[in-house]
């Protein structure tokens, strides 16, 4: 696949981390990518962050942002999804570091058809803390630096971070939408046209990112298991507000029951919207 990648990382008033993150992209192996900041209402710190990086990795990077209006993380991944450029699209979370062969990594596994789920190791608040005060590259430590700080309690585990050429069994799980996250997902833009993107209807914490791998599902899209690949660095942060949590399962499980395919707010309310303001100006 030569195609040019679209990495949307997701962001909210945490410069410390999402600067390790975009550290950790300059320093990518595959150079034929973007990267598009989905800021879901940020100070204007995050934003003369990103203005900073853009000399920096030397792609495109584009900031985009709306009202902190509370946890919008599906609408402003649309919102940088219709900002995007590439023909696939990797999701990646503010916190969450890449290794060097992140991008080369998920370009091996794209297929069409297919959407891609990688895993990730999660750092403890210790040496998160240091990594960020430091500013540690631990997206370059090597495998026996990390094998210490599990053994410290640093990593809960060290699984993700090997790389092994697992072939058909990454298909095994094809039709599962269980344990998907969209803090480390790649997706063919078609295939997020055809489901319309993210549902904006989940208000709140949780559940949008398991929304739309079913409805990707429905539409016929298989999961390919980006596990023992695509691993990356989860830097801790403290536990979101929960309480939307319960209607948004409420919401999701009838999702699952049914055969729905595009979001009841997704890429195309965005684009509506779009239109009237411009009549309307």
């Amino acid at each position: 696949m030569t195609e040019l990648i679209s990495v949307i990382v997701t962001t909210y008033n945490r410069e410390d981390a999402l600067e390790a993150v975009l550290r950790s992209l300059a320093g990518q192996n595959d150079g034929n990518f973007e990267v598009v900041v989905a800021d879901d209402g940020s100070g204007p710190a995050t934003a003369r962050l990103v203005e900073t990086w853009k000399t920096k990795i030397g792609h495109r990077v584009e900031h985009v942002w709306h009202e902190d209006r509370g946890f919008r993380a599906a609408e402003i991944r649309n919102r940088a999804i219709l900002a995007s450029r590439g023909d696939y699209v990797v999701f990646l979370d503010g916190d969450c570091i890449a290794r060097p062969d992140f991008i080369a990594a998920h370009r091996r596994l794209a297929e069409r058809g297919w959407f891609v789920t990688g895993n990730r190791v999660l750092l403890s608040p210790e040496l998160t803390a240091a990594v960020l005060r430091e500013k540690l590259a631990l997206e370059r430590w090597s495998l026996g630096a990390f094998i210490a700080h599990r053994l410290g309690g640093g990593v809960n585990r060290l699984a993700a971070l090997l790389h092994l050429p697992l072939g058909p069994l990454r298909r095994l799980r094809r039709r599962a939408w269980r344990g998907a996250r969209s803090a480390n997902l790649a997706v063919w833009r078609s295939d997020l046209d055809r489901v319309d993107g993210f549902d904006a209807a989940y208000h709140g914490w949780g559940k949008e990112d398991s929304d739309i791998i079913v409805r990707l599902l429905h539409a016929g899209v298989r999961r390919k298991d980006g596990t023992f690949a695509t691993g990356v660095l989860h830097l801790w942060h403290a536990p979101a507000d929960r309480h939307r949590l319960a209607e948004n399962e409420r919401k999701l499980s009838a999702i699952v029951a049914g055969d729905g395919i595009r979001a009841e707010r997704g890429l195309s309310a965005l684009k509506t919207a779009a239109v009237v303001a411009q009549e309307a100006g």
